[in-house]
């Protein structure tokens, strides 16, 4: 069954026009805070609570464009839901690198991904030092809203305002710039801590051989474990997954090589090569403090940003991850708006069943479409489950930019779909449950999408039951929000 509520009835070869897309990658300078009045149906007065997105704000300073989206620099949306009303507020993390370049009006710094100070390889020869961008995910834990970004520390911001108070080193358990991950996971009734949540995060510092660090968060907001281990290998790792037992992380097939970078010739990111003759390395670690033993078992060769899940079987770990056949290299001269979807292969939704006695892996292709930024109930991290909820492609077939949301039910083999096309780009969805709720997709969908037609974004709520319906509400903004990356959602409000 596949479920494609759009009144457009659109069947044409291409779902959209690169014209459109382009537009959703223009910065937003602007800081804003005010209540929504422009809504297309009715808030659920039971959705209380509010959605917090990051993603890069600035998409070029002072003209100068960033030679990649995830060079930008960090920029927090809050939507706050209160009794059928709703509050929008933006602001920037104030990153010392952030006010520099608004100081200065120009790039100071090398990004990560393809971005370079003006002046050539002269300007950017043996200069290692790369601005904390705080711009890939945003949590509310502990009290503590925090801004990540995988390659240091988090940013702590206060929630009502959003102004940035500084680092969170928690208690001194976290060292000056040291690593800790965008890509949390909520454990929600911890074995170690009597059933109680805790969030599960993890951090690397690659080399030769990598250094992987797991760290293990109460509901206060303390790390009350870390643990380090080490790993053969260069590792480049966005993602992970937990089980009630295990942290589960996939090692992607890359080769390092430094010279360029350390030249000023590429970036960081550009000195990153796939290995297709490479396997992919699945590395399960124990949670628990006294088991030390390390499993690493391979697979095929294919890049993975993003899982969904995983949970136990007996002797066996099943996870649901979008694989692609290989990562896309970013060129120095290269224009990502550009960007030709037709000639890249898509993410899809693959299974791998990994065997901890046999120390061997079984994969399979769960869907085709293109898909992208998955999300569950939050009460089935780590568990079996039967729902999931995604980006994807108008489309079945092909590669194309995210447009549309897919409802996938693992047990029946059926997907709903519910698409913004032709005009409108769709970003990661967030599960909420509706209080009390006691049926696994029973909640809400929250997620933005960019409306070409009038340059704006709109705050969309599904019933994640059944698309059918259609959108149960829109909330339209008065401006923009430039694509973002992760986001949470919490059941206080700021207002």
């Amino acid at each position: 069954m596949q479920i494609s509520p759009n009144p457009t009835n659109i069947d044409l070869e291409k779902s959209y026009t690169r014209e459109d897309w382009q537009k959703g990658y223009e910065s937003l300078k602007e800081e804003f805070d005010y209540w929504i009045d422009d809504i297309e149906g009715e808030i659920p007065s039971e959705l209380q609570g509010t959605l917090f997105r990051n993603g890069p704000g600035l998409l070029d300073i002072n003209g100068q464009r960033l030679h990649h989206p995830f060079d930008g620099d960090g920029m927090i949306s809050r939507i706050t839901f209160d009794n059928g009303r709703a509050h929008f507020r933006n602001r920037f993390v104030q990153t010392p690198g952030y006010l520099a370049e608004k100081k200065a009006g120009k790039i100071l710094y090398r990004g990560v991904f393809g971005t370079e100070k003006p002046g050539g390889w002269l300007a950017n020869i043996f200069d290692f030092k790369i601005k904390h961008i705080a711009n890939t995910n945003v949590i509310y834990w502990g009290k503590k809203l925090l801004a990540l970004w995988e390659a240091s520390e988090p940013y702590r911001l206060d929630p009502h305002t959003l102004e940035t108070t500084g680092n969170e080193y928690f208690h001194g358990v976290l060292a000056a710039g040291e690593a800790f991950s965008a890509h949390p996971r909520l454990d929600p009734s911890c074995n170690q801590d009597n059933g109680a949540p805790c969030l599960v995060n993890f951090s690397i510092q690659p080399g030769l051989s990598t250094k992987i660090t797991i760290f293990e968060l109460n509901s206060a907001g303390e790390i009350i474990r870390k643990k380090i281990h080490h790993v053969p290998g260069f590792c480049f790792i966005h993602d992970f997954v937990i089980t009630p037992n295990y942290c589960i992380l996939f090692q992607n097939p890359v080769k390092f090589n430094p010279i360029p970078f350390a030249l000023g010739l590429k970036s960081a990111g550009q000195c990153i090569n796939f290995q297709n003759n490479q396997p992919t390395r699945i590395i399960v670690i124990p949670r628990h403090p006294e088991s030390k033993e390390i499993k690493i078992l391979e697979t095929q060769s294919g890049f993975i940003f993003h899982h969904v899940n995983a949970f136990e079987v007996g002797h066996e770990i099943i996870v649901d991850s979008i694989c692609y056949k290989s990562l896309t290299d970013v060129e120095p001269d290269s224009d990502y708006r550009q960007t030709n979807f037709e000639a890249n292969a898509p993410g899809q939704l693959w299974r791998f069943d990994l065997n901890l006695q046999e120390n061997t892996v079984q994969h399979q292709l769960i869907n085709s479409r293109a898909c992208e930024f998955p999300t569950i109930h939050p009460d089935k991290v780590g568990r079996a489950y039967r729902y999931l909820y995604i980006g994807a492609a108008h489309h079945e077939t092909g590669n194309a930019p995210l447009q549309a949301i897919m409802k996938v039910d693992l047990d029946s083999q059926t997907t709903q779909v519910w698409s913004a096309a032709p005009r409108g780009f769709v970003g990661e969805p967030i599960f909420v449950p509706r209080p009390n709720s006691q049926q696994e997709d029973d909640g809400w969908l929250l997620f933005l999408v960019y409306d070409a037609a009038h340059h704006r974004s709109d705050v969309v709520i599904l019933d994640a039951s059944d698309f059918s319906q259609g959108a149960v509400a829109k909330l339209h903004l008065k401006h923009h929000i430039p694509y973002g990356l992760h986001g949470s959602f919490t059941p206080e409000k700021f207002v």
